[in-house]
């Protein structure tokens, strides 16, 4: 005889989870002002970054715009794009506004994806969304391993020290962020500052006020560590190009076009 009930109960088990992408932009960065729309065989960054996040396929994506000429690239590109405040301190105060204004009745996660990767891996999204949807975690985020000593003492490359040796498999907790270790020690990636929340996380925190640790490295991300939310950090493939400047545009162009 066929048990309805025990079907109902591993249908409850494996609750299908619903992601959100949220990707903040404004043409106002400090490095390289009006980057978002500079292009890269003829389409802006911040196109290639959203149809990067569309062909992950795990949610539906917008983009949480600051300025009128990207909502307006966005959408002649074929994407969804909301306008937001100007007065916003962090990405995920941005994209905090969008999420209010839309229906997230549904929604249990929200990703946020920056705007200035367009050689994010799209396997490496889909691994963190996966290990979000299977783990307990609050919060998400993706790092690799570092390939170049030398990036250790770089303070433009955030590091990751996570309690667990980090494989393509797990999901270990992240124990600090940091820009500057003048050592070698075990656990060290290099972070990717992609970010997966549950949607209650979200909201906490955001209600949370900058902390001291957040100011004085300029790192979002100790906010949640000193506010007790756990960071669980996943594999990824090799850790992007971001464009910060002229350097960085030069360098993602050549691979891009390469590839192309």
């Amino acid at each position: 005889m066929y048990n309805f009930a025990s079907v109902y109960i591993v249908c409850i088990e494996k609750k299908i989870m619903k992601t959100l992408v949220i990707i903040p932009s404004r043409l106002s960065a400090q490095r390289l002002p009006g980057k978002p729309l500079m292009k890269i065989n003829k389409l802006s960054i911040i196109s290639h970054v959203f149809k990067k996040a569309e062909e992950a396929n795990i949610g539906e994506v917008i983009v949480a715009a600051e300025d009128q000429e990207i909502v307006e690239d966005v959408k002649k590109n074929g994407g969804q794009a909301i306008l937001t405040k100007n007065e916003h301190k962090t990405g995920t105060d941005r994209i905090n506004e969008v999420f209010q204004k839309i229906n997230t009745s549904n929604i249990d996660l929200v990703m946020n994806l920056q705007g200035d990767e367009p050689l994010i891996d799209v396997d490496d999204i889909k691994n963190l969304n996966k290990q979000m949807i299977k783990s307990s975690s609050q919060l998400g985020t993706l790092a690799s391993k570092i390939q170049d000593k030398a990036l250790l003492e770089n303070p433009n490359v955030v590091k990751v020290l996570t309690k667990e040796t980090l494989n393509k498999t797990n999901f270990p907790e992240a124990e600090n962020f940091m820009r500057n270790t003048y050592q070698e020690k075990e656990n060290i990636y290099h972070h990717i500052g992609i970010y997966c929340y549950t949607k209650d996380t979200l909201e906490k925190f955001i209600s949370y006020n900058q902390s001291t640790n957040e100011i004085k490295y300029k790192l979002e991300q100790l906010r949640a560590l000193d506010n007790k939310i756990k960071i669980n950090v996943a594999f990824a493939k090799f850790a992007p190009i971001g464009v910060d400047t002229e350097e960085d545009l030069e360098a993602v162009k050549k691979i891009m076009e390469h590839k192309s």
